[in-house]
């Protein structure tokens, strides 16, 4: 087997093939097929990202207003299945609700990188199935964060800073200076300044607009020293000139959204849809998904080489796992059959102190039974002797009263005899 590189040969064709067709096979399968794009939206309350969404993609997105009572950030998303021409498009939109409302910020961007991880292990998981569907599988990856700075002027918040920071190896981030016409164009000139200084001193790593295709390196390198975009969004229709053009209208004037004079909404449209939509899907399934399913399969003990540079085996990775897990196994089913025996002991030994205890308070009842038995018959008899002493009393005084009756009945006869004679 000849691999590229290692002396192919070329050959001229005598003749037409038709294996230039092959780009058009791959349109027509993907145009059938469809596409799926997913943005993150990350910023504070009131920034106006859900209108952006709506002015970009030039419809109105429902949804109920999200609360903002919720003791921490709640991100919520929503798909919607849109068509232009004959290409369909699965968009979700997922919104980060409550960011930076409660008064303990610290901890903000921990559900943003819980969810983007769990969309990357969930394609991670359909991948290492063994009956994998990824033709049909909705991949919810995200592929671009549009992080929403608010216009101070000044310089990014802390929260900011730690937020992207945190987000940079997970999600491709495009920063974007909110409702950009609150600050004026010398003032929004040194914010941008201001703010890629600051990402560059503090290491976060947006995303760049690719120069290497011909075909767009010009422009994408152009593109690339706009950063960040100053953006306004606006559902709003007004009348210009003969025109209806999507606009804010102001007390002092009007700010048109498509007016590159005003804002930096177009380039923001052209860079995001028009012209790298494609590469951001690239980029988060060759570097940020692969970056976090390396880290997880060397978590997991899976290498590309052994210790002696060979190809490492995943058969013999497999069998190590399994038997690495075998032995916890039976290390835990001896640990736990050495507490269950223990606990079975010291459970015997407090039946045999309850039994103890249980004999020495019968030992100690019975002996009152036999004191209190042996009162009683002691009382019994003292009681006896008394009715037996109380009966021989009663005798001799009935014996007598018995002899004093039969004396004075004598002495009554001898009167009456005396009385005779």
């Amino acid at each position: 087997i000849v691999f590229q590189g290692e002396g192919c040969r070329t050959v001229p064709l005598s003749g037409h093939v038709g294996f230039d067709s092959l780009p058009d096979q791959l349109v027509n399968k993907s145009v059938n097929h469809g596409f799926c794009f997913n943005i993150l939206c990350v910023g504070e309350t009131g920034l106006g990202k859900s209108t952006l969404m709506d002015t970009l993609f030039n419809t109105k997105f429902e949804g109920d207003p999200a609360s903002h009572s919720q003791p921490g950030v709640q991100l919520k998303s929503s798909t919607y299945d849109l068509q232009e021409s004959n290409v369909n498009l699965k968009l979700t939109i997922v919104s980060t609700v409550g960011f930076g409302d409660q008064i303990n910020k610290e901890d903000s961007y921990k559900p943003i990188v819980e969810f983007i991880d769990a969309q990357f292990e969930a394609y991670l998981q359909e991948e290492l199935k063994i009956r994998r569907v990824l033709h049909s599988y909705h991949d919810t990856r995200i592929h671009a964060c549009l992080y929403f700075i608010a216009p101070t002027g000044h310089s990014l918040k802390s929260l900011d800073l730690v937020t992207m920071k945190k987000l940079d190896s997970k999600v491709n981030i495009i920063p974007i200076i909110a409702k950009s016409d609150a600050i004026s164009k010398s003032e929004l000139t040194k914010f941008k300044i201001k703010i890629t200084s600051e990402l560059v001193s503090n290491g976060v790593q947006i995303y760049q607009f690719p120069t290497d295709d011909e075909s767009v390196a010009e422009i994408n390198g152009t593109m690339n020293a706009h950063l960040p975009f100053a953006v306004i969004g606006s559902t709003e229709e007004l009348k210009i000139g003969n025109k209806m053009m999507k606009a804010r209208q102001y007390p002092w004037g009007t700010v048109q959204v498509e007016n590159e004079a005003h804002c930096d909404f177009v380039k923001l449209r052209e860079m995001l849809i028009r012209v790298n939509m494609e590469d951001l899907r690239e980029q988060t399934h060759t570097r940020h998904y692969e970056l976090y399913r390396r880290c997880k399969l060397e978590e997991m003990g899976f290498k590309d080489t052994d210790p002696d540079s060979k190809p490492f085996s995943l058969q013999e990775t497999y069998e190590a796992k399994r038997n690495e897990f075998l032995g916890e196994l039976q290390k835990k089913e001896e640990a736990m059959r050495q507490m269950f025996v223990q606990r079975v002991k010291e459970k015997e030994a407090e039946l045999k102190e309850a039994e103890k205890e249980l004999h020495e308070k019968f030992d100690r009842l019975k002996k009152l039974h036999q004191d209190e038995k042996k009162k009683l018959e002691d009382k019994k008899k003292s009681l006896d002797d008394e009715v037996n002493a109380f009966k021989q009393r009663k005798t001799a005084a009935e014996l007598l009263q018995s002899q004093a009756q039969q004396a004075g009945g004598s002495q009554t006869l001898k009167r009456d005899k005396e009385r005779k004679k």
